[in-house]
């Protein structure tokens, strides 16, 4: 085949935002809390895949069983929608001052 796919090839289309949507000013409150909420059980039609080490696993099931104890029944996938909702405000709010910019950037 000259395309280089296979005859049971699909064609898989997802809908990305826009330049003016990645491109946008933050227009979120700077504290934390008063952030976007993290989508809760819902249907997701968007799927990543990220590969974790065992550790980063477990940690993530004790944090899990953690909040159950506390009486919070959530899956690991709510959990890490939730982290990752509250390190994307804190980006929005502080910028480069953010927890994930300095994390990443070697200096917590």
């Amino acid at each position: 085949m000259a395309s280089g796919r296979s005859r049971g090839s699909r064609n898989r289309r997802v809908s990305l935002p826009g330049v003016a949507e990645l491109l946008r000013s933050p227009s979120r409150s700077p504290v934390v809390e008063a952030g976007p909420q993290a989508s809760g059980r819902e249907s997701h039609p968007q799927k990543i895949t990220v590969y974790v080490s065992a550790t980063e696993l477990i940690d993530l099931e004790r944090a899990r069983l953690a909040l159950r104890s506390y009486g919070i029944s959530v899956d690991r996938g709510r959990i890490v929608r939730e982290a990752m909702a509250m390190l994307l405000a804190d980006l929005d709010a502080a910028g480069e001052n953010s927890l994930i910019a300095r994390r990443l950037r070697g200096n917590p």
